[in-house]
């Protein structure tokens, strides 16, 4: 089995930066990608953004060119850079990981989550 452990997170006014980071611990060797997912206030969830063990990284479209994801594949972590946060980013990041990658609500693996809430 493998734990994933969350940190990061919290409050922030618009237009300000936040790190999410995740430790991965037990079987870790399975592991191919990690990355983020969110559900926002309203219950819709959002693949953030995964990395893969060979470097493939993919964003949603709402958050390119302001977030920015990096993975550790020989440590298995992953962090998430969150620059430029809007309101709209206020949501609860799930840390993330699988076997192969990460589609669009479906991991192998899942932290418990952390409160991102942006203020206007």
């Amino acid at each position: 089995q493998v734990q994933l452990v969350e940190s990061g997170g919290g409050s922030v006014q618009a237009g300000g930066s936040l790190r999410l980071s995740c430790v991965a611990s037990g079987s870790t060797r399975s592991i191919n990608a990690m990355g983020w997912y969110r559900q926002f206030p309203d219950n819709r969830r959002e693949l953030v953004a995964a990395e893969t063990s060979s470097g493939s990284i993919n964003y949603a479209d709402s958050v390119k060119g302001r977030f920015t994801i990096s993975m550790d594949t020989a440590k298995k972590t992953v962090a998430l850079q969150m620059n430029s946060l809007k309101p709209s980013d206020t949501a609860v990041y799930y840390c993330a990981a699988d076997r192969i990658r990460l589609e669009a609500w479906a991991s192998d693996y899942w932290g418990r989550g952390t409160q991102v809430t942006v203020s206007s």
